[in-house]
């Protein structure tokens, strides 16, 4: 049976070049943010996101990312409330997905918040990337242009790496490319003989 590889990291950690660096590897990639986003825009999901938070953050009749994050970011009820409307759909989806990869020994699942969500639970190990905080926020300033004020926002809605370390297999301190890279040869040596 096709292992599950849980690969995580806070906002601005790089978690997303790491997961690259595998599939460079050939090992197939789920991305469960870019799903989630994917999700956002079903016929379904608009209405249950519009019952819940109202057409105050519509765009246009769809959920307005920029919007719902203003929201979701500043009251943790409310966020809780968005990640039940996403993450039972994302997990059904990565169930669907995983189903179809047979012919490999062991996949990496990437998630901004596998820990919040409990999907870590369905992991059989788990790498966590990690990288300064001033660097992260100035990473995510840069990559999406907005306030250090919003970027600390997003990160204190997530866990800390210290709290995320100790439930972690792996440790990724993304600072350096070449050294990441090394650490990736690393670990998948390991992975290859679970």
């Amino acid at each position: 049976m096709t292992k599950v590889i849980g690969l995580t990291g806070g906002i601005g950690s790089g978690k997303t070049t790491i997961a690259n660096l595998f599939k460079l590897h050939g090992i197939p990639l789920y991305i469960a943010d870019d799903e989630a986003k994917a999700i956002l825009y079903t016929d379904e999901v608009i209405k249950e996101v519009r019952k819940a938070f109202g057409d105050s953050i519509m765009t246009d009749g769809l959920p307005d990312r920029a919007k719902l994050s203003s929201v979701v970011f500043k009251e943790p009820e409310k966020l809780q409330m968005l990640n039940e409307i996403i993450h039972p759909k994302v997990k059904k989806h990565f169930k669907d997905w995983l189903d179809k990869q047979n012919d490999s020994p062991f996949i990496i699942r990437e998630a901004a918040i596998l820990f919040e969500s409990g999907s870590y639970k369905d992991c059989d190990k788990i790498i966590l990337v990690t990288a300064p905080v001033d660097l992260r926020i100035e990473r995510v300033m840069k990559r999406d242009g907005v306030s250090r004020e919003k970027v600390l926002e997003r990160i204190n809605s997530q866990w800390s790496d210290d709290k995320k370390a100790v439930l972690s297999d792996f440790i990724i301190e993304n600072t350096n490319l070449d050294k990441a890279k090394e650490e990736v040869d690393r670990i998948l040596k390991i992975l290859k003989n679970i």
